[in-house]
């Protein structure tokens, strides 16, 4: 079935419009959740040039999602992203995954019906530059390759460390690979 999986013929292999608008909506003001990958963990890391005990008790938490524990980046009270500040993302070069691949995942571009709900709440959604399929199917690829940390639920807990979570190629091994 190869990049599709599951899903039909894609009315996006024409491209699909999108241009971000920069209201940051994607960002703020619902409760939500950034799951990170460990390329996300170890760029956000180095690019704050924090050590990674300092990070993970400042910006994460812990998520059950059902199979395991993942790792979110914390909200603001009003659930603001922890790294949005007036005029934008404060660590905007070196923004997880899921934030960089915005709008083009999997649960939006099933379908046409999803694509157009989505667009309910993202004004960049049919406007501005056509992307093309590549571009779309490259955001789906690095989702594909950087999929959220997931801890087993016996590994969870106090004892997470840099070695648990990164294996023991710790934070500064791969960092830029994508």
């Amino acid at each position: 079935m190869g990049l599709r999986g599951s899903m039909s013929k894609e009315f996006w292999h024409s491209g699909l419009r999108f241009s971000c608008q920069q209201c940051s909506d994607c960002c703020r003001h619902a409760p939500g959740f950034v799951f990170l990958s460990k390329l996300d963990l170890k760029k956000l890391i180095l690019f704050l040039k924090l050590d990674f005990s300092l990070f993970y008790s400042k910006y994460l938490k812990q998520v059950d999602i059902g199979t395991g524990i993942s790792l979110s980046l914390t909200e603001k009270p009003n659930h603001d992203c922890i790294f949005w500040e007036a005029g934008g993302c404060t660590v905007y070069p070196a923004r997880p995954i899921q934030c960089n691949t915005y709008p083009f995942w999997e649960s939006i571009i099933e379908n046409e019906e999803k694509w157009k709900a989505e667009a309910t709440d993202c004004p960049g959604i049919e406007t501005g530059l056509l992307k093309d399929r590549s571009s779309i199917e490259d955001s789906l690829w690095r989702r594909r390759r950087n999929k959220p940390i997931e801890i087993p639920y016996e590994m969870a807990g106090e004892g997470l460390d840099e070695d648990s979570i990164l294996g023991g190629s710790g934070v500064n091994s791969n960092a830029n690979d994508t």
